[in-house]
Protein backbone atom coordinates (compact mmCIF):
# COMPACT_ATOMS: atom_id res chain seq x y z
CA UNK A 1 0.00 0.00 0.00
CA UNK A 2 1.33 3.26 -0.76
CA UNK A 3 2.01 6.19 1.91
CA UNK A 4 -1.15 8.27 -0.02
CA UNK A 5 -3.68 5.62 0.51
CA UNK A 6 -2.39 4.26 4.00
CA UNK A 7 -2.60 8.30 5.34
CA UNK A 8 -6.31 8.12 3.14
CA UNK A 9 -7.44 4.70 4.80
CA UNK A 10 -6.22 5.99 7.89
CA UNK A 11 -8.15 9.78 8.04
CA UNK A 12 -11.21 7.53 6.84
CA UNK A 13 -10.95 4.57 9.78
CA UNK A 14 -10.16 7.73 12.26
CA UNK A 15 -13.45 9.80 11.25
CA UNK A 16 -15.19 6.26 11.43
CA UNK A 17 -13.98 5.90 15.22
CA UNK A 18 -15.48 9.72 15.99
CA UNK A 19 -18.84 8.32 14.52
CA UNK A 20 -18.49 5.28 16.67
CA UNK A 21 -18.32 7.49 19.67
CA UNK A 22 -20.39 10.08 19.03
CA UNK A 23 -22.98 6.90 18.19
CA UNK A 24 -22.39 5.64 21.95
CA UNK A 25 -23.07 8.69 23.35
CA UNK A 26 -25.73 9.29 22.19
CA UNK A 27 -27.23 5.88 22.79
CA UNK A 28 -26.16 6.37 26.35
CA UNK A 29 -28.49 9.53 26.13
CA UNK A 30 -31.24 7.64 24.73
CA UNK A 31 -31.19 5.11 27.04
CA UNK A 32 -30.94 7.53 29.94
CA UNK A 33 -34.30 8.97 29.20
CA UNK A 34 -36.06 5.34 28.25
CA UNK A 35 -34.80 4.37 31.54
CA UNK A 36 -36.67 7.63 33.11
CA UNK A 37 -39.71 5.96 30.90
CA UNK A 38 -39.32 2.86 32.15
CA UNK A 39 -39.52 3.98 36.09
CA UNK A 40 -42.48 6.19 35.24
CA UNK A 41 -44.18 3.61 33.36
CA UNK A 42 -43.75 1.02 36.66
CA UNK A 43 -44.99 3.94 38.97
CA UNK A 44 -48.08 4.52 36.98
CA UNK A 45 -48.47 0.67 36.39
CA UNK A 46 -48.41 0.84 32.79
CA UNK A 47 -47.55 -1.96 29.83
CA UNK A 48 -43.99 -2.11 29.13
CA UNK A 49 -44.54 -2.31 25.51
CA UNK A 50 -46.69 0.59 22.99
CA UNK A 51 -47.14 -0.90 20.01
CA UNK A 52 -48.22 2.11 18.94
CA UNK A 53 -45.65 4.73 20.07
CA UNK A 54 -43.04 1.90 18.37
CA UNK A 55 -44.89 1.65 14.78
CA UNK A 56 -45.18 5.68 14.71
CA UNK A 57 -41.48 5.00 15.49
CA UNK A 58 -40.62 2.95 12.71
CA UNK A 59 -42.82 5.17 10.34
CA UNK A 60 -41.11 7.73 11.37
CA UNK A 61 -37.49 7.11 11.27
CA UNK A 62 -37.83 4.83 8.19
CA UNK A 63 -38.87 8.45 6.80
CA UNK A 64 -35.88 9.89 7.93
CA UNK A 65 -33.57 6.87 6.68
CA UNK A 66 -35.11 7.33 3.29
CA UNK A 67 -34.17 11.62 3.54
CA UNK A 68 -30.71 10.76 4.59
CA UNK A 69 -30.00 7.94 1.75
CA UNK A 70 -29.25 4.85 4.70
CA UNK A 71 -30.78 1.73 4.15
CA UNK A 72 -34.78 1.79 5.45
CA UNK A 73 -34.87 -2.08 6.45
CA UNK A 74 -31.93 -1.61 8.28
CA UNK A 75 -33.17 1.57 10.16
CA UNK A 76 -36.48 -0.45 11.15
CA UNK A 77 -33.94 -3.35 12.09
CA UNK A 78 -31.72 -1.23 13.84
CA UNK A 79 -34.81 0.73 15.79
CA UNK A 80 -36.77 -2.95 16.46
CA UNK A 81 -33.24 -4.05 18.31
CA UNK A 82 -33.13 -0.98 20.71
CA UNK A 83 -36.62 -1.44 21.13
CA UNK A 84 -35.96 -4.64 22.22
CA UNK A 85 -33.78 -3.70 24.83
CA UNK A 86 -35.68 -0.97 26.32
CA UNK A 87 -38.12 -3.43 27.06
CA UNK A 88 -36.07 -5.83 28.34
CA UNK A 89 -34.73 -2.51 31.14
CA UNK A 90 -38.26 -1.77 31.66
CA UNK A 91 -38.84 -5.57 32.79
CA UNK A 92 -35.63 -5.31 35.19
CA UNK A 93 -37.36 -1.84 36.37
CA UNK A 94 -40.64 -3.16 36.98
CA UNK A 95 -39.46 -6.53 38.49
CA UNK A 96 -37.37 -4.19 40.82
CA UNK A 97 -40.48 -2.26 41.92
CA UNK A 98 -42.05 -5.22 42.30
CA UNK A 99 -39.63 -6.66 45.40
Amino acid sequence: MDEETADELRDLRQSIDNVDAALIHILAERFRFTQKVGRLKARAGLPLSDKSRESEQIERLTALAHEAHLDPVFAEKFLNFIVAEVIRHHEKIANESDR
